[in-house]
């Protein structure tokens, strides 16, 4: 898995007016979870959407887990969410 293709997914089912997707992989090196290669297994994720209006922070976090669950299937490690909505 690559960030674009994290990308296109979010883009997708949660329609952000903003997003960032950063693989933070090589920053976890040595640590569980990681591979060989330092990519692909520790991604950071800044996202607006209207989606989240009204909803607690576990819930839009939910949607992002729910929107990504074929990634950590395949071996996504580590997620770091920050969301927020247009307000």
């Amino acid at each position: 898995m690559n960030v674009a293709e994290i990308r296109k997914c979010l883009e997708e089912r949660l329609q952000p007016m903003y997003l960032d997707v950063i693989d933070e992989s090589y920053q976890h090196a040595g640590h569980a979870g990681a591979n060989e290669s330092g990519v692909g297994t520790h991604f950071r994720v800044k996202i607006f959407s209207s989606q989240f209006e009204g909803l607690s922070r576990v819930a839009r976090h939910r949607l992002v887990y729910d929107a990504l669950q074929h990634f950590i299937d395949q071996g996504l490690h580590a997620l770091a969410i920050e969301t927020h909505d247009p307000q």
